[in-house]
């Protein structure tokens, strides 16, 4: 047995944090001297430290901690520290994203960001022959993993993707989440369907509002600005049905943001 300081410096953790372990009740003394109230430690109780430490360094809190201890195989703690893992990626990604609307605001505050011009022009949109897949994705973002399996069926039925892949999106308005999106992937026969892949004919689209965005997706919050002040100018015209959108280059097939090319597609009536 060993008396707390002893502890502490065989297991290099300080008596300040086995204190406030023991407080929490995630580490007990394995006795406690009657005569000295001497903390005393076995080396037995090295291993739960040790778990207690690397599931702390993992951003565990103590609940957390606790509920993994209680448990104490190590498979169940291996899938709590995937779990783990899983959230601490979205916290990161999510921060990421926050980051990028923060410089973003500071530039269009500062007037540093460069403008960019869209060009609005009308042509008419044939009906085409797809393979499509549609369902309801979490956000905007989770298209690319839509686009993957998309792709990956097309891979194993040996169908051809061309660059004239577009998706339709089904809601009237903007969503952040429950996304209700669809892929389309002309194709020159019809398959069967099946598994939530389908083949049918997509409409013709006799007058669509059409702009290329240059760079990066967040260029395009700037073209629907200009798709708004050009449906105010050409007031003869107004929206009808749902937006499209071609990523003629993205981050399958570009490395540099700032390459990427996305064609923006509003379909109109006239008033």
């Amino acid at each position: 047995m060993f008396k707390i300081g002893e502890f502490s410096k065989l297991t290099q953790i300080s008596i300040r944090m086995l204190r406030y372990y023991d407080e929490a009740g995630l580490l007990k003394p394995a006795e406690i001297d009657n005569w000295t109230g001497y903390r005393m430690y076995s080396v037995e109780q090295i291993p739960i430290l040790n778990k207690i430490i690397y599931l702390r360094d993992s951003g565990f809190n103590v609940s957390e901690i606790a509920a993994a201890l209680d448990k104490m195989d190590d498979i169940s703690l291996i899938e709590q520290l995937d779990s783990k893992y899983a959230e601490i990626e979205m916290t990161i990604q999510n921060n990421i994203e926050k980051l990028r609307k923060i410089e973003f605001a500071k530039q269009e505050l500062l007037g540093q960001k460069n403008e960019i011009h869209y060009n609005i022009s009308i042509k008419s949109i044939p009906g085409y022959q797809v393979l499509s897949l549609r369902r309801i994705i979490r956000d905007y973002y989770a298209e690319g993993e839509l686009w993957q399996e998309l792709s990956t069926f097309a891979a194993e039925n040996q169908i051809h993707i061309s660059s004239n892949t577009f998706s339709i999106y089904h809601d009237i308005e903007y969503k952040e989440t429950h996304v209700d999106v669809e892929l389309c992937l002309p194709v020159k026969k019809q398959g069967k369907s099946a598994n939530g892949f389908t083949y049918r004919n997509t409409k013709p689209i006799p007058t669509m509002a059409c702009t290329m965005v240059y760079g990066d997706f967040s260029n395009i919050a700037g073209a629907y600005i200009a798709f708004a002040e050009w449906l105010q100018k050409n007031s003869q015209y107004k929206m009808s049905g749902q937006t499209r959108q071609i990523v003629h280059r993205g981050p399958w097939n570009e490395n540099n943001p700032e390459q990427y090319l996305i064609e923006l597609q509003i379909p109109l009536e006239i008033i």
